[in-house]
């Protein structure tokens, strides 16, 4: 699913408008009537309606909807902001509709002062204030609007996005003037800011709404943010040969786990198995030899002179992937080998964890990392590998995209939508996992998918793509079964085989 800008929202509207063809008066009250349907499914006419609609499209839409709740015997009163004496077109057109109608409660427009309505708890406030053509934070009149929504105990639907917050970036928007919706019915597909995690506390409920915008303006239009799903993934998986043999399928070296540490070289170790690579080699410090045999016997372990961490790198020559970092540690010695096992391996790499943490400490090795590399940070490693803190998830991810750039490198930047930041300056969001998954050693099953993929050939996008989408797949199914609070990251791995399965259903 593509994630169109806001100006690419507005072309999508205007070309359905020209191809379809429709009159955009038109267009607009077949979004009015999608979202009075789902207004009138969840509540009904024993609650107030309070309408806010701005001068715009939004409140065009806003004042649409409050015409066709009092048509359905909701007791409707509507408030339309006009201090600057200047509507869009279709906002004018509905606003004499309304009127025409006369069965509104109540309408007032508001040119200069404002008295605000009574909110309480029986209150259905409708937001159709602003919408995706916002491009600066709410100041004055607005501003207290917002607040005085937000301080009372009215349900809020949002039209669109909630008023205040802009479509793509909020990096210094004002989140005290941002309107927090109970129900946030966004129309014909997500806008960039929600798949966010600061803006979360915004939109509560989001429903996407179809109102049959133009699916050929959709295919055509390139777009530099996406959601991949269960379709994007089915055609990437490979049919396994009937006459293949382990050889075939694949030989993985993973180095993870130093003393003290070993569950991670084990999650990663066990994770690459459950992945399908035919073989999986661990590169682990004497001491944790006798773990590793007997939590992961499937595997071949190659052990390191030094007792307590991995300082030696190995030949590489024949493996097809290399997954380094779980658990790794990051001394001296330690990092020396790390860089020099990446320099040496002529295979696809994946690097986690404390590999990524390495780097952060010596950034001048970033230059030395093969093009194609994958990186999997979670938010806190990126803000280390960039070298200062980010003020807000979209610029994190801003810099995640430049640094993908700059490296020509397959980066998983991790959280609830973990994100695939590609060298030609894509966004894949993920539409799997869940809040469970927030345990110690996810990051190190993902590491062990990934590298898994890699070994099997499949290239690092597609690796990237499908790794993310299985892992929060997996999760997804053992959340189903333990519940979020009780999932430990052993749970995702022994839900890998039922999550190739639903994708192979």
């Amino acid at each position: 699913m593509k994630l169109f800008t806001g100006s690419q929202i507005k072309e999508q509207d205007t070309y359905t408008i020209e191809h379809e063809p429709i009159k955009a008066i038109d267009l607009m009250e077949r979004a009015a009537k999608a979202i009075t349907h789902a207004i009138t499914e969840r509540w009904d006419q024993r609650k107030k309606v309070v309408v806010f609609a701005g001068p715009g499209n939004n409140g065009g839409d806003a004042l649409a909807v409050a015409r066709m709740l009092s048509e359905q015997g909701y007791t409707t009163n509507c408030y339309l902001f006009n201090i600057h004496d200047k509507l869009s077109d279709e906002c004018a057109a509905n606003k004499l509709r309304l009127l025409d109608q006369k069965r509104v409660n109540n309408f007032t427009e508001i040119t200069v002062n404002f008295d605000p309505p009574v909110l309480d708890e029986n209150t259905l406030i409708v937001d159709g204030i602003f919408g995706v053509g916002l491009n600066k934070p709410l100041a004055g009149g607005f501003a207290s609007l917002v607040k005085y929504i937000n301080q009372s105990k009215a349900t809020v639907v949002s039209i669109d996005i909630p008023s205040g917050l802009m479509a793509e970036d909020n990096t210094y928007n004002v989140k005290a003037n941002i309107i927090k919706a109970d129900l946030t019915l966004t129309i014909g597909q997500k806008k960039l800011s929600m798949m966010l995690a600061d803006n979360q506390p915004y939109f509560g409920e989001l429903k996407i709404l179809d109102i049959r915008l133009s699916k050929e303006y959709t295919e055509r239009t390139d777009s530099r943010y996406n959601i991949i799903e269960a379709s994007d993934i089915r055609p990437l998986l490979r049919k396994r040969n009937e006459f293949a043999h382990k050889g075939q399928m694949g030989n993985a070296l993973i180095v993870a786990g130093c003393y003290g540490m070993a569950g991670a070289g084990v999650l990663a170790t066990k994770a690459c198995l459950r992945t399908g690579a035919g073989r999986v080699t661990a590169r682990i410090p004497k001491r944790n030899y006798n773990i590793m045999q007997i939590s992961v016997p499937e595997a071949t372990l190659r052990i390191d002179t030094e007792e307590t961490c991995f300082a030696n790198p190995i030949n590489s020559e024949d493996f097809d992937a290399l997954g380094i970092g779980p658990g790794l540690g990051t001394q001296e010695n330690t990092a020396i080998a790390m860089i020099s096992q990446i320099r040496s391996s002529q295979c696809p790499i994946v690097i986690d964890a404390d590999a990524l943490n390495i780097l952060s400490n010596h950034r001048a090795w970033m230059q030395q990392l093969p093009k194609g590399i994958i990186m999997t940070p979670h938010p806190k490693e990126l803000d280390r590998l960039t070298g200062n803190v980010s003020n807000g998830c979209y610029e994190r991810l801003t810099k995640t995209q430049e640094l993908a750039n700059r490296l020509q490198a397959y980066i998983i930047l991790k959280g609830h939508y973990s994100v695939l930041c590609t060298p030609d300056g894509k966004a894949f969001f993920n539409s799997t996992g869940n809040a469970g998954m927030a345990t110690a050693g996810s990051g190190d099953v993902l590491t062990g998918i990934l590298t898994a993929l890699c070994a099997r050939g499949y290239s690092q996008q597609e690796a990237c793509l499908l790794g993310m989408y299985l892992h929060g797949l997996a999760g997804d199914i053992a959340a189903r079964e333990k519940g979020m609070e009780s999932l430990i990251a052993s749970d995702i791995i022994d839900n890998l085989p039922l999550a190739f399965k639903e994708l192979t259903l």
